[in-house]
């Protein structure tokens, strides 16, 4: 495709993408835009310009606080709108090319949270990360649980505290047992960690009772964006036996403002690593169901350059979108627009490819240097996590911007 609309080489946000979030701006109440370039297309614009004509629904649905409503119109009418503004975009005859108050310059705007998150299911579908837990904290020989092969292990979340990206966060205060005591200290938290995930958005609810197949829940997934699932090893370490993780997760989740729809990820499916033994039933599958998403993570200390401490893929994932939903609604859970599932923490096989600080460190044995000299167990006051995606194939780029957060001491 070609557009009028200059677009640098490198952009996430290509003719291509396409992708929905909210915005506001001085001026404006937040509303629903388009990530194209470095602008924003405001949507509830192109609206008054006609450009919708042919769909049945109202303005108010771009005027709103969350991309709640604008998902409920359902995939025939908001892959609609995208591929018209695709059409518009590479028109030269389009009225968008005269409007320019249309488009707002992204650092003119403020982002906001993409969806009201109802539910928040995290998953622990890396096969690599599973293994590097298991290997550091029970049996090297059997490092996985022997469930892991069999179901997409999840555990349910705090829906309120995820964040937009730019909004930092405090370090968590909780318990902790230190080394060769037998009673816990409660103070904050020494062994904050960032877990490299990308979250997906229900895009269709489904009744108590009912269940997904594998066949169709991608109908049920609206698009995914860059999930930051903070953790703080030290709490989780004392309180996760027997029922899981609780405050060393639930403090904050840091996720990408811009929600990057399944559509303009169908260039780059891949085939999932093989499941053997061979999964149930409900978990079979046809088709390629990973995508090949280039992920990083840096750490910027305070006044401090960046640093990628590591670069991993989407596409590493055991368990696929699709087989986590399918078992998540087996039992007749139902979902939500706008409900929120999380991949897991993605690392690789290789050492730079692990997707959290436990991993890279190895629980805190082996620092990780960096750029200007200092080193990292875990992350401190005032550093700031950054994550990144993007996919490529040919002339085709398709990213996902960017997920930032600092951790600022506790109050």
């Amino acid at each position: 495709m070609k557009t009028w609309f200059k677009i640098s080489d490198n952009s996430d946000f290509t003719i291509y993408n396409i992708p929905f979030g909210i915005f506001s701006t001085p001026t404006s109440k937040k509303r629903v835009g388009i990530a194209i370039g470095e602008s924003i297309l405001d949507l509830s614009v192109a609206y008054d310009l006609g450009l919708f004509l042919e769909l049945n629904f109202s303005k108010a649905v771009f005027e709103s606080d969350f991309l709640n409503d604008f998902i409920s119109l359902g995939k025939l009418t908001t892959n609609r709108v995208r591929t018209i503004i695709q059409q518009e975009l590479c028109n030269e005859n389009s009225i968008l090319k005269s409007s320019k108050e249309a488009f707002i310059l992204q650092n003119e705007a403020e982002m906001h949270l993409p969806v009201k998150v109802g539910d928040y299911t995290d998953f622990y579908s890396s096969i690599e990360h599973a293994t590097n837990v298991g290997m550091m904290f029970r049996d090297p020989e059997n490092a996985l649980l022997p469930n892991w092969k069999h179901i997409p292990v999840g555990y349910h979340g705090r829906a309120s505290s995820i964040m937009v990206s730019g909004k930092n966060i405090h370090r968590p205060k909780g318990q902790v047992l230190k080394p060769n005591e037998t009673l816990p200290v409660f103070e904050p938290s020494a062994r904050v960690d960032f877990e490299l995930e990308m979250g997906f958005i229900i895009g269709k609810k489904t009744e108590v009772g009912d269940s997904i197949s594998t066949k169709k829940a991608e109908d049920y997934i609206f698009g995914k964006v860059l999930f930051n699932d903070w953790s703080a090893r030290d709490i989780q370490k004392w309180e996760y036996v027997p029922l899981g993780p609780f405050l060393a997760k639930n403090f904050a989740s840091s996720i990408s403002p811009w929600v990057v729809t399944l559509e303009a990820l169908e260039p780059f499916r891949v085939a999932g690593p093989e499941q053997n033994p061979k999964v149930l039933q409900h978990l079979e599958y046809n088709g390629f169901k990973n995508f090949d998403i280039n992920l990083e993570v840096s750490i910027a200390p305070n006044n401090s350059e960046e640093t990628v401490v590591s670069k991993s893929n989407f596409k590493y994932m055991y368990w696929n979108m699709s087989q986590q939903l399918a078992h998540h609604t087996s039992n007749g859970c139902n979902v939500n627009v706008g409900d929120m599932l999380a991949s897991g923490t993605i690392s690789g096989k290789s050492k730079d490819s692990y997707g959290s600080m436990l991993e890279l460190s190895w629980a805190g044995k082996n620092p990780v240097k960096l750029n200007n000299g200092e080193e990292r167990k875990f992350i401190e006051d005032y550093d700031t996590v950054i994550m990144r995606g993007y996919c490529k194939k040919d002339e085709i780029r398709v990213g996902f911007g960017e997920v930032k957060a600092q951790i600022l001491p506790s109050k």
